[in-house]
């Protein structure tokens, strides 16, 4: 069980386009970001929510840090060449202790079910003790998505 790869959550997306009616405001909707150690296996195929397995249990805890993780602020949603692009500022923890953070699940927290958005790995284990963990985020955004085939 690790987290390997960073991707978005394809059960969310098909709910968006197939007339579920799952509707994410990326901009609007209270959007928040999880962290989560490698103890949790990630299947983009069919993980779906917040709070569902493997979403559900090894997410950090410690000094500075809540269940559920944090708002994210000032989000944006533009084109770019050829896609979109979903960013937000960088995130922080203030006054942490976070032991082992492996990666980071973006997640809606305004849609009924807390659909899962995307998973960003970190790519190694991080920890802050008494300090400020932040996650900065690419500058390419938190995800895009390229539209042309």
């Amino acid at each position: 069980m690790a987290i390997t790869a960073s991707g978005l959550f394809q059960e969310t997306f098909l709910d968006i386009f197939d007339g579920t009616d799952t509707i994410i405001d990326w901009v609007n909707d209270t959007i928040k970001v999880a962290m989560f150690t490698n103890t949790i296996t990630p299947n983009f195929d069919v993980d779906t929510a917040y709070g569902s397995a493997p979403y559900n249990a090894n997410e950090v805890s410690g000094a500075g840090y809540t269940a559920g993780g944090a708002s994210l602020a000032t989000k944006t949603f533009t084109a770019i060449s050829g896609g979109v692009k979903a960013d937000a500022d960088d995130t922080s923890w203030a006054a942490a202790t976070i032991t082992n953070a492996r990666g980071a699940l973006v997640w809606d927290d305004t849609v009924a079910g807390d659909k899962a958005v995307c998973l960003v790995n970190f790519g190694a284990d991080y920890s802050v003790t008494a300090g400020t963990f932040t996650i900065q985020w690419n500058a390419s955004g938190i995800w895009t998505v390229d539209l042309t085939p």
